[in-house]
């Protein structure tokens, strides 16, 4: 750390970081802060310094709580910012919370500053940072509904900005952003420096997404990991899940971000908004239609595929007034075929996802119309042309059959 540039094996004799570490305090004018986040694992431009060291402190913050939340109470926690070095004698006057401070500018830099190649690595940064701060989840058998990062998400400074941030998370993973080339080696899990950042973020990330399947989704590593992988549309869609599924508030206030996820409305849709829907906002079902299509092969995406389908009525006719559901419905099919590579979670889904479809009795007529091509993963016959309503029976019967004679479940 400091101006020089940083390798991960020379941390260890950083003598910034013992400095940090060191039992002196430090005054918050001090230049060693300045000098502290002026590492570089790759080598600003000059037009890029702020952006820079923000990226860098803020790196150093998720890399600092991820320790912190595994071996502290959320109290011990907030003790750590909120120490205030005092005269002897001196009374104690009212400060700020800078917990809340930080999870509150975290929150507004999501909104605030757009996806660009200078700016991706702090948003992901940001985005990964909210979800270190939400992981405590993971060391509790209870679920938490009182906790100090829980309360500052429902308190008026982040619940205003719901709809943006909900908004902005799903634009993220709409757009799919691969890594910018600049700083791709940040990301990349195949080098030796660049590892560490993408490691410390999946891995939360990873135990966040465990704790919603239950330890299902770990049961095959690796599987779902493309060979560029897409960071902050990964990491937004995760936040975005995390979000949604937080329990409700004290005296049933319903979470505002759940309200976000299941009333959002079509850009094209030109209807006014009921004043009774909080935290509604447009959005372009297109290009979010595309976008699931496209994804799949991630759990994370079929869950937030069930979820629109399930709790957000616009979406779902949206999904049930398309003429290409075959775009859709193949490859929840392909999930279903490869059951024996899949998480339960996964295949679970599946099929509720396409028990939500075909309860639509236009779907079940249309699905019959569609011709198919080619299936090319379909490999016990070939099927040269198939409806798509003949496929999804006989996918789903083999799926059955498979239950039934590999896991004994009747």
């Amino acid at each position: 750390m400091g101006a020089n540039t940083s390798q991960v094996s020379d941390l260890c004799e950083n003598q910034s970081l013992r400095t940090l570490i060191g039992t002196e305090s430090i005054s918050e004018n001090d230049p060693f802060w300045n000098q502290l986040i002026s590492f570089t694992f790759i080598s600003p431009t000059s037009s890029q310094l702020f952006i820079w060291q923000a990226h860098n402190a803020l790196f150093m913050i998720r890399c600092l709580l991820k320790v912190f939340i595994s071996e502290m109470t959320e109290e011990e926690l907030h003790q750590q910012f909120s120490y205030q070095e005092r005269a002897p004698g001196s009374c104690d006057t009212g400060r700020e919370d800078l917990l809340e401070e930080l999870m509150c500018n975290l929150v507004h830099l999501v909104v605030e500053v757009p996806l660009l190649d200078i700016t991706y690595s702090i948003l992901f940064e940001a985005v990964t940072t909210m979800l270190v701060l939400l992981s405590y989840q993971l060391f509790h058998k209870e679920i938490l509904r009182d906790g100090l990062i829980y309360q500052y998400l429902m308190k008026e400074r982040c619940v205003s900005l719901t709809s943006r941030l909900v908004k902005t998370l799903l634009y993220n993973f709409i757009r799919q952003e691969k890594c910018p080339p600049p700083a791709t080696h940040i990301f990349d899990q195949q080098s030796d420096g660049g590892g560490l950042l993408y490691g410390l973020a999946s891995g939360v990330a990873s135990g966040l997404w465990s704790v919603f399947t239950l330890g299902g989704a770990s049961s095959k590593p690796g599987l779902e990991q493309e060979q560029n992988p897409l960071p902050l549309s990964n990491q937004s869609l995760l936040l975005l899940l995390v979000l949604a599924n937080l329990t409700d508030g004290p005296n049933d206030c319903p979470n505002p971000y759940r309200q976000a996820v299941t009333c959002f409305k079509n850009t094209q849709d030109t209807s006014s908004i009921p004043t009774e829907q909080h935290h509604t906002f447009q959005i372009n079902f297109n290009s979010l239609y595309t976008a699931l299509c496209e994804q799949q092969r991630s759990d994370q995406a079929t869950l937030l595929l069930y979820t629109l389908l399930h709790q957000n009525t616009n979406m779902r006719n949206y999904m049930l007034s398309r003429t290409d559901m075959e775009n859709l419905v193949v490859p929840i099919l392909e999930i279903l075929y490869h059951v024996e590579d899949r998480n339960s979670h996964h295949v679970y889904m599946a099929l509720i996802i396409l028990l939500i479809l075909t309860e639509d009795d236009t779907f079940n007529r249309s699905i019959h119309e569609v011709v198919l091509k080619n299936i090319t993963w379909y490999s016990e016959r070939q099927l040269t042309e198939i409806s798509l309503g003949s496929l999804l029976i006989l996918v789903v019967i083999r799926t059955i059959q498979y239950n039934m004679t590999r896991t004994r479940v009747s």
